[in-house]
Protein backbone atom coordinates (compact mmCIF):
# COMPACT_ATOMS: atom_id res chain seq x y z
CA UNK A 1 0.00 0.00 0.00
CA UNK A 2 1.04 3.61 -0.54
CA UNK A 3 1.07 5.87 2.51
CA UNK A 4 1.64 9.61 2.86
CA UNK A 5 2.71 10.98 6.23
CA UNK A 6 2.23 14.68 6.98
CA UNK A 7 4.13 16.14 9.91
CA UNK A 8 7.61 16.70 11.26
CA UNK A 9 11.04 15.32 10.56
CA UNK A 10 13.63 16.33 13.14
CA UNK A 11 17.25 15.77 13.98
CA UNK A 12 17.44 13.74 17.20
CA UNK A 13 20.60 14.04 19.30
CA UNK A 14 20.27 11.25 21.85
CA UNK A 15 22.58 11.07 24.86
CA UNK A 16 22.36 7.87 26.92
CA UNK A 17 23.04 8.56 30.60
CA UNK A 18 23.34 6.26 33.59
CA UNK A 19 20.52 8.07 35.36
CA UNK A 20 18.70 11.32 34.71
CA UNK A 21 20.87 14.16 36.02
CA UNK A 22 19.83 16.57 38.73
CA UNK A 23 19.55 20.24 37.87
CA UNK A 24 22.80 22.23 37.76
CA UNK A 25 25.02 19.15 37.53
CA UNK A 26 27.35 17.79 34.86
CA UNK A 27 27.31 14.16 33.79
CA UNK A 28 29.10 12.16 31.12
CA UNK A 29 27.02 10.51 28.39
CA UNK A 30 27.57 6.77 28.04
CA UNK A 31 26.63 6.82 24.36
CA UNK A 32 25.47 9.33 21.77
CA UNK A 33 23.65 8.90 18.48
CA UNK A 34 22.33 11.39 15.96
CA UNK A 35 19.44 10.24 13.79
CA UNK A 36 16.20 11.06 12.05
CA UNK A 37 13.30 11.74 14.39
CA UNK A 38 9.86 13.35 14.50
CA UNK A 39 6.53 11.59 14.93
CA UNK A 40 5.49 11.37 11.29
CA UNK A 41 8.97 10.43 10.09
CA UNK A 42 9.34 7.70 12.73
CA UNK A 43 5.95 6.22 11.85
CA UNK A 44 6.88 6.12 8.16
CA UNK A 45 10.21 4.43 8.91
CA UNK A 46 8.31 1.57 10.59
CA UNK A 47 5.60 1.40 7.91
CA UNK A 48 8.32 1.12 5.28
CA UNK A 49 9.73 -1.88 7.15
CA UNK A 50 6.24 -3.39 7.19
CA UNK A 51 6.24 -3.39 3.39
CA UNK A 52 4.49 -0.17 2.40
CA UNK A 53 5.57 2.51 -0.06
CA UNK A 54 5.90 5.71 1.94
CA UNK A 55 6.27 9.43 1.30
CA UNK A 56 6.78 12.29 3.74
CA UNK A 57 5.20 15.75 3.42
CA UNK A 58 6.47 18.55 5.61
CA UNK A 59 8.78 21.53 5.75
CA UNK A 60 12.54 21.18 5.78
CA UNK A 61 15.23 23.78 6.37
CA UNK A 62 18.08 24.62 4.01
CA UNK A 63 20.82 24.46 6.66
CA UNK A 64 23.56 21.85 7.04
CA UNK A 65 21.62 19.79 9.60
CA UNK A 66 18.89 19.12 7.04
CA UNK A 67 21.32 17.03 4.98
CA UNK A 68 21.20 14.32 7.66
CA UNK A 69 17.40 14.25 7.56
CA UNK A 70 17.34 14.02 3.78
CA UNK A 71 19.95 11.26 3.84
CA UNK A 72 18.12 9.21 6.46
CA UNK A 73 14.76 9.51 4.71
CA UNK A 74 16.42 8.37 1.48
CA UNK A 75 18.19 5.49 3.26
CA UNK A 76 14.86 4.26 4.61
CA UNK A 77 13.25 4.48 1.17
CA UNK A 78 10.86 7.31 2.06
CA UNK A 79 10.06 9.68 -0.80
CA UNK A 80 10.34 13.45 -0.32
CA UNK A 81 8.49 14.62 -3.42
CA UNK A 82 6.02 16.67 -1.34
CA UNK A 83 8.53 18.25 1.05
CA UNK A 84 8.86 22.03 1.03
CA UNK A 85 12.30 23.58 1.51
CA UNK A 86 12.36 26.79 3.57
CA UNK A 87 15.09 29.36 3.11
CA UNK A 88 16.59 30.75 6.30
CA UNK A 89 14.93 28.21 8.59
CA UNK A 90 16.55 26.06 11.28
CA UNK A 91 16.23 22.29 11.28
CA UNK A 92 13.99 21.20 14.18
CA UNK A 93 16.26 19.57 16.74
CA UNK A 94 15.46 17.38 19.74
CA UNK A 95 18.09 17.01 22.45
CA UNK A 96 17.17 13.81 24.25
CA UNK A 97 18.46 12.34 27.51
CA UNK A 98 17.85 8.59 27.51
CA UNK A 99 17.94 7.07 30.98
CA UNK A 100 19.71 3.69 30.81
CA UNK A 101 18.30 2.67 34.21
CA UNK A 102 14.66 2.60 33.09
CA UNK A 103 14.60 3.54 29.39
CA UNK A 104 12.71 6.81 29.94
CA UNK A 105 13.49 9.84 27.81
CA UNK A 106 13.43 13.58 28.42
CA UNK A 107 13.28 15.86 25.38
CA UNK A 108 14.25 19.49 24.83
CA UNK A 109 12.96 20.48 21.39
CA UNK A 110 13.83 23.56 19.33
CA UNK A 111 11.89 24.55 16.24
CA UNK A 112 12.16 27.64 14.04
CA UNK A 113 10.53 26.51 10.83
CA UNK A 114 7.16 27.28 9.24
CA UNK A 115 4.44 24.64 9.42
CA UNK A 116 3.33 22.73 6.34
CA UNK A 117 0.43 24.74 4.96
CA UNK A 118 -2.82 23.78 3.26
CA UNK A 119 -1.51 25.52 0.14
CA UNK A 120 1.45 23.11 0.21
CA UNK A 121 -0.86 20.14 0.74
CA UNK A 122 -3.26 21.21 -2.01
CA UNK A 123 -0.49 20.63 -4.54
CA UNK A 124 -0.16 16.97 -3.54
CA UNK A 125 -1.83 14.50 -5.90
CA UNK A 126 -3.64 12.13 -3.52
CA UNK A 127 -4.69 9.66 -6.22
CA UNK A 128 -1.71 7.32 -5.80
CA UNK A 129 -2.19 6.96 -2.03
CA UNK A 130 -4.21 4.44 -0.05
CA UNK A 131 -3.75 6.16 3.31
CA UNK A 132 -2.75 9.58 4.68
CA UNK A 133 -1.45 9.95 8.23
CA UNK A 134 -1.39 13.31 10.02
CA UNK A 135 0.26 14.59 13.15
CA UNK A 136 -2.21 16.61 15.20
CA UNK A 137 -0.52 19.99 14.85
CA UNK A 138 -1.18 23.27 13.01
CA UNK A 139 -4.90 22.74 13.63
CA UNK A 140 -6.43 25.46 11.39
CA UNK A 141 -4.60 24.23 8.27
CA UNK A 142 -5.00 20.59 9.26
CA UNK A 143 -8.79 20.89 9.23
CA UNK A 144 -8.72 21.84 5.54
CA UNK A 145 -6.27 19.02 4.79
CA UNK A 146 -8.46 16.43 6.50
CA UNK A 147 -11.55 17.69 4.69
CA UNK A 148 -9.75 17.32 1.38
CA UNK A 149 -8.80 13.71 2.16
CA UNK A 150 -12.29 12.88 3.41
CA UNK A 151 -13.81 14.26 0.20
CA UNK A 152 -11.77 11.78 -1.84
CA UNK A 153 -12.71 8.18 -2.48
CA UNK A 154 -10.97 5.12 -1.12
CA UNK A 155 -8.31 6.95 0.91
CA UNK A 156 -8.06 6.13 4.61
CA UNK A 157 -6.93 8.78 7.05
CA UNK A 158 -5.42 8.68 10.54
CA UNK A 159 -4.86 11.48 13.02
CA UNK A 160 -2.39 11.30 15.88
CA UNK A 161 -3.50 13.27 18.95
CA UNK A 162 -0.42 13.44 21.13
CA UNK A 163 -0.87 16.84 22.72
CA UNK A 164 -3.77 19.08 23.69
CA UNK A 165 -3.98 21.89 21.14
CA UNK A 166 -6.61 24.59 20.74
CA UNK A 167 -9.44 23.36 18.53
CA UNK A 168 -8.05 19.88 17.92
CA UNK A 169 -11.30 18.24 19.03
CA UNK A 170 -12.95 19.74 15.95
CA UNK A 171 -10.78 17.50 13.80
CA UNK A 172 -12.01 14.21 15.29
CA UNK A 173 -14.96 13.65 12.91
CA UNK A 174 -12.70 14.01 9.87
CA UNK A 175 -10.44 10.95 10.35
CA UNK A 176 -10.94 7.22 9.85
CA UNK A 177 -8.60 6.36 12.74
CA UNK A 178 -7.92 8.44 15.85
CA UNK A 179 -4.69 7.67 17.74
CA UNK A 180 -4.70 9.21 21.22
CA UNK A 181 -1.73 9.34 23.58
CA UNK A 182 -1.73 8.77 27.33
CA UNK A 183 -0.46 12.34 27.74
CA UNK A 184 -3.50 13.76 25.97
CA UNK A 185 -5.88 11.61 28.02
CA UNK A 186 -4.29 12.66 31.31
CA UNK A 187 -4.37 16.30 30.27
CA UNK A 188 -8.12 15.96 29.70
CA UNK A 189 -8.57 14.46 33.18
CA UNK A 190 -9.00 10.77 32.25
CA UNK A 191 -7.30 8.02 34.24
CA UNK A 192 -7.32 5.43 31.47
CA UNK A 193 -7.84 5.11 27.76
CA UNK A 194 -11.28 3.52 27.98
CA UNK A 195 -12.83 6.54 29.70
CA UNK A 196 -11.32 8.94 27.16
CA UNK A 197 -12.55 6.97 24.16
CA UNK A 198 -16.01 6.60 25.63
CA UNK A 199 -16.22 10.33 26.29
CA UNK A 200 -15.18 11.19 22.73
CA UNK A 201 -17.75 8.78 21.27
CA UNK A 202 -20.54 9.90 23.62
CA UNK A 203 -19.90 13.55 22.82
CA UNK A 204 -20.69 12.81 19.19
CA UNK A 205 -17.17 13.80 18.25
CA UNK A 206 -16.49 10.86 15.96
CA UNK A 207 -17.57 7.40 14.84
CA UNK A 208 -14.03 6.53 13.79
CA UNK A 209 -12.01 3.63 15.12
CA UNK A 210 -10.08 5.00 18.10
CA UNK A 211 -7.13 3.89 20.20
CA UNK A 212 -5.35 5.20 23.25
CA UNK A 213 -1.94 3.74 24.05
CA UNK A 214 -0.86 3.62 27.69
CA UNK A 215 2.72 2.39 27.83
CA UNK A 216 3.23 -0.58 30.12
CA UNK A 217 -0.55 -0.78 30.67
CA UNK A 218 -1.12 -1.62 27.01
CA UNK A 219 -3.77 0.11 24.92
CA UNK A 220 -7.51 0.59 24.63
CA UNK A 221 -9.51 0.62 21.44
CA UNK A 222 -13.05 1.51 20.43
CA UNK A 223 -14.41 0.12 17.19
CA UNK A 224 -16.98 1.73 14.92
CA UNK A 225 -19.79 -0.21 16.62
CA UNK A 226 -18.90 1.24 20.04
CA UNK A 227 -17.25 -1.86 21.52
CA UNK A 228 -14.37 -1.10 23.90
CA UNK A 229 -11.35 -3.41 23.85
CA UNK A 230 -8.15 -3.59 25.86
CA UNK A 231 -4.84 -5.21 25.04
CA UNK A 232 -2.17 -5.86 27.64
CA UNK A 233 1.40 -4.86 26.88
CA UNK A 234 3.82 -7.79 26.65
CA UNK A 235 6.37 -7.88 29.45
CA UNK A 236 9.69 -6.40 28.39
CA UNK A 237 12.68 -8.08 30.02
CA UNK A 238 14.83 -4.97 29.76
CA UNK A 239 13.45 -1.54 28.92
CA UNK A 240 16.16 0.02 26.77
CA UNK A 241 14.61 2.88 24.80
CA UNK A 242 11.07 4.26 25.02
CA UNK A 243 11.77 7.01 22.46
CA UNK A 244 9.27 6.69 19.61
CA UNK A 245 7.33 3.74 21.05
CA UNK A 246 4.07 5.57 20.40
CA UNK A 247 5.09 6.19 16.79
CA UNK A 248 5.71 2.45 16.39
CA UNK A 249 2.30 1.67 17.89
CA UNK A 250 0.68 4.08 15.43
CA UNK A 251 2.49 2.50 12.48
CA UNK A 252 1.27 -0.95 13.50
CA UNK A 253 -2.30 0.34 13.77
CA UNK A 254 -2.20 1.86 10.28
CA UNK A 255 -0.67 -1.33 8.88
CA UNK A 256 -3.42 -3.42 10.45
CA UNK A 257 -6.18 -1.14 9.24
CA UNK A 258 -4.88 -1.44 5.68
CA UNK A 259 -4.70 -5.22 6.11
CA UNK A 260 -8.32 -5.40 7.40
CA UNK A 261 -7.25 -6.94 10.70
CA UNK A 262 -9.93 -6.96 13.43
CA UNK A 263 -9.41 -4.39 16.17
CA UNK A 264 -8.78 -6.91 18.95
CA UNK A 265 -5.97 -8.64 17.06
CA UNK A 266 -4.73 -5.30 15.79
CA UNK A 267 -4.34 -3.87 19.30
CA UNK A 268 -2.41 -7.00 20.29
CA UNK A 269 -0.12 -6.65 17.28
CA UNK A 270 0.47 -2.94 17.90
CA UNK A 271 1.28 -3.46 21.59
CA UNK A 272 3.61 -6.31 20.70
CA UNK A 273 5.54 -4.24 18.15
CA UNK A 274 5.76 -1.25 20.52
CA UNK A 275 7.10 -3.57 23.23
CA UNK A 276 9.76 -4.83 20.83
CA UNK A 277 10.76 -1.22 20.22
CA UNK A 278 11.05 -0.52 23.95
CA UNK A 279 13.37 -3.52 24.30
CA UNK A 280 15.84 -2.23 21.69
CA UNK A 281 17.60 0.99 20.79
CA UNK A 282 16.28 2.69 17.66
CA UNK A 283 13.89 1.51 14.95
CA UNK A 284 15.97 -0.86 12.88
CA UNK A 285 14.68 -4.38 12.29
CA UNK A 286 11.14 -3.88 13.57
CA UNK A 287 9.68 -5.29 10.37
CA UNK A 288 11.31 -8.68 10.97
CA UNK A 289 9.64 -11.31 13.13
Amino acid sequence: MRILGVGTATLDIVNTVEDYPAEDTEVRALEQRISLGGNAANTLVVLRQLGHECAWAGTIADDSDSHRIRSDLKRHGIAMDHAVACEGGKTPTSHISLNRRNGSRTIVHFRNLPEYSFEDFSRVDLAPYDWVHFEGRNVPCLKSMLRRVKAGEGVGCSLEIEKARDGIEGLFPLASLLLFSRGYALRQGFGNGASLLSAVRNSGGSNAVMTCSWGADGAWGLDDSGTTLHSRAPKVTQVRDTLGAGDVFNAAMIHGMLSNVGLSALLDDACRLAARKVGQVGFEGLGRE
